[in-house]
């Protein structure tokens, strides 16, 4: 008898879980991360994006209305995001597969799933990626740096599959296997009680790792920036930059307050460049301004193509 062949089980969404309070969340920590770079932002570090500078970033939401609840989610990220929890997830990623379908189809889901729990959402998940994308294709960046825009934030799926909560979704990335630096969000004793904060190799300088190794070989602390591009790396012919983008973009303390610069390499100095550039089109982006979905499908489609050879991907 021929052997029957197996299809892939179906996906598993968790449709109980709250995606319009992940995404309000997310706005916060967005909203702090804007005040704080408004506040110490040296023009001329690199190149300025256009699309924002006629912005009035002031309309964003005020730090103190977002501080608090922000604070509380850091308690948690910081207390929980440990080298075995980590290790713990790589492993569970490799070990299944979750959903297999088009990054288009992803993006659809995405928005099914956040915005069914907020019927009066102004602007769709679908929209929002769309807004993203459309600034960096009206600066005349590249076809590749313009589909980033595009997916840099489909990694929240993580959130409807197996994440364990929030914490290890959202919010500013760090390494764990080393000690933590006071300048990422709320300093170095906002970690006292994460088990790693006096461990005597994981709250050493460098930890498990060595000077100049590399951003490549370190742990950054899992979330929906560090599942993507674990899911596109090996799906895509995207560069090094565009990954550098997905990866990096959440890592605050490294991006802008400098920390663990020495644990760079040749390349990640080039990569800090990269990030630097997409910075502002994942923080200043949204607005007001409804972009047509329909209209835009087929051009976003065709710049899919070209960079995912296999239509579907796994999840």
């Amino acid at each position: 008898m021929a052997p029957v062949a197996m299809s892939p089980e179906p996906a598993v969404f968790n449709t109980k879980r709250d995606g319009h309070a992940l995404e309000d969340l997310s706005d916060a920590i967005d909203t702090v991360n804007v005040l704080k770079d408004e506040m110490k932002k040296e023009r001329g570090l690199y190149d300025e994006s256009e699309f924002d500078k006629s912005k009035d970033k002031t309309q964003f939401r005020q730090y103190e209305d977002a501080c608090d609840r922000v604070k509380n989610f850091y308690r948690e990220q910081h207390t929980k995001q440990t080298v075995a929890y980590n290790l713990k997830a790589r492993n569970d990623f490799h070990s299944k597969t979750r959903a297999e379908m088009s990054i288009w189809e992803a993006m659809e889901k995405l928005n099914t799933l956040i915005d069914e729990s907020d019927p009066d959402t102004s602007l769709s998940q679908i929209e929002h990626l769309l807004q993203s994308a459309e600034a960096i294709r009206r600066d005349g960046k590249p076809r590749w740096m313009q589909l980033t825009g595009l997916i840099h934030d489909l990694g929240k799926l993580l959130y409807f599959f197996d994440a364990q909560g929030q914490w290890d979704v959202v919010g500013d990335t760090f390494p764990v296997g080393c000690a933590f630096d006071d300048r990422i969000i709320y300093g170095k004793e906002s970690f006292k009680e994460n088990p790693d904060y006096e461990h005597e190799i994981y709250g050493t300088k460098y930890g498990i790792y060595n000077p100049g190794c590399g951003l490549d070989n370190i742990m950054l602390s899992w979330g929906h920036d560090e599942y993507l591009y674990h899911v596109v790396k090996d799906q895509s012919t995207l560069p090094d930059e565009a990954l550098a983008m997905i990866r990096y973009h959440s890592f605050y303390p490294w991006h802008q307050a400098g920390a663990y610069h020495e644990f760079m390499n040749e390349k990640d100095q080039k990569m800090l460049q990269a990030v630097k550039a997409f910075n502002p089109y994942d923080l200043y982006s949204k607005s007001d301004d409804v972009p047509s979905v329909e209209e835009l499908k087929p051009y976003y489609l065709e710049l899919i193509d070209e960079f995912f050879p296999k239509k579907v991907i796994k999840w």
